[in-house]
């Protein structure tokens, strides 16, 4: 299994902000990705929903150009163009061809330093923000999932990231024009390409697009932690939505890859002990599963299961039962567990060294995350260094501490 070759540079433009080039010469194609501390853990308490509403604003108009002019200029590049709002950053993407990066990087500087914000583009998007909250009805898994980030994060980490009613009913044009030059500056902000392209050409090219262009975001205060716990919400329906959420090592932990190991063995596809003891052994659902989230201060393991009502408290029952059970010296991890969940990982890192977003995404998310960027080689080597006795011994001291477990359904549940 090998990993495509590549080599990452690091610049520091004029402006103060990091720059990430890895040149990836198996490829013709190029992608950007701008990452900017704007996420919805920044927006003013009672306009929960700015950051949601700028995520869609920076693709209608910029600069000289409205939203169509915008559109097109793009589409005559050979570019697409996208924007993800998360907790502390919003995200700027682009994928074009290589040759066309730098002829693209003047339409996204005017997306972060010259959107319109214009009157009518401001209210269509505020109908398509509310309309996505109210679709939440007909979502019963995400709002478990969104429930279970309510009461298990500090504020304001635990918000949605889709705003209130409230917050996007009484957002102004004002609002959002504040909230964008407050937090759009190069303080905080990192900029990755990766493909086919000339660092040194995209540094010139940005040094003279971000001229004049200053200012650091202040990062979001967070608070205590919540009491968590247990909570149902009823909901007429022949579902059961059970999401467990508790903590794990933050993403710089040298523990973080040992716990990533661990959820691959919970959670590695169909051969992972959550399919095969709450659905294959008992049948007692329809989908399991486990994941890991890290961050820069913090990390969260997820479990999920979806259910019928007579089968939602052995569900959950055996849930509790095998996320516990691997940290005893009866459930340790096997041989054949580990050898699975290692290749499972570099399998994925071999997809993602194959797209050239992937890696300009990943770029600025180790930067933000970690303080630096990372080949694949780097994170294939810290994976394969990680012995069978290691992790074993991390789980055997592993404690998952006070859980946050949300159901959702006709009835509660007992824990």
């Amino acid at each position: 299994m090998e990993l495509p070759l590549s080599t990452i540079q690091t610049r520091v433009l004029a402006c103060g902000m990091p720059l990430f080039v890895e040149v990836m010469p198996s490829v013709r194609s190029a992608a950007v990705y701008w990452m900017l501390p704007a996420g919805c853990a920044t927006d003013p308490d009672d306009r929960e929903g700015v950051s949601t509403m700028m995520e869609e604003l920076l693709l209608r108009g910029a600069g000289a150009r409205n939203s169509k002019e915008h559109a097109d200029a793009a589409d005559r590049l050979g570019a697409t163009r996208g924007t993800t709002t998360g907790t502390f950053t919003m995200g700027i993407s682009s994928t074009m061809l290589g040759e066309r990066v730098c002829d693209v990087l003047p339409l996204l500087v005017d997306m972060v330093r010259s959107p319109r914000v214009e009157d009518d583009a401001i209210e269509a998007t505020r109908d398509l923000c509310l309309q996505a909250i109210e679709s939440l009805k007909d979502d019963p898994q995400e709002r478990a999932m969104l429930a279970t980030r309510a009461r298990h994060n500090p504020y304001p980490i635990n918000r949605s990231g889709m705003g209130t009613v409230d917050g996007l009913t009484r957002t102004t044009r004002d609002d959002l024009v504040r909230f964008w030059d407050r937090l759009a500056r190069p303080g905080g902000s990192a900029i990755a390409v990766a493909g086919a392209v000339n660092a040194d050409r995209v540094e010139r090219v940005l040094n003279d697009l971000l001229s004049g262009w200053s200012g650091v975001a202040k990062a979001p205060a967070v608070g205590p932690m919540p009491p968590r716990g247990y909570a149902h919400e009823d909901d007429d329906s022949s579902q059961v939505q059970i999401v467990v959420g508790y903590d794990a090592p933050p993403e710089p932990s040298p523990d973080a890859v040992l716990e990533k190991l661990a959820i691959s063995v919970l959670s590695g596809g169909m051969s992972g002990r959550l399919f095969t003891e709450v659905r294959e052994k008992r049948g007692l659902c329809y989908t399991v599963s486990a994941g890991y989230r890290g961050d820069k201060e913090f990390g969260t393991v997820i479990a999920y299961v979806g259910t019928a009502p007579e089968r939602a408290q052995q569900s959950l029952d055996v849930l509790l039962e095998q996320l516990r059970h691997i940290t005893t010296p009866e459930g340790k991890v096997t041989e054949e567990e580990f050898r699975r969940a290692k290749v499972g990982m570099k399998s994925g890192l071999v997809f993602s060294g194959e797209s050239t977003s992937a890696r300009a995404g990943a770029l600025v998310t180790d930067w933000r995350r970690l303080g630096t960027p990372r080949t694949l080689e780097a994170v294939a080597a810290e994976i394969e260094a990680v012995t069978l006795d290691q992790l074993n011994a991390y789980l055997s001291k592993r404690k998952l501490g006070r859980m946050t477990i949300q159901t959702l359904g006709p009835a509660g549940l007992k824990v």
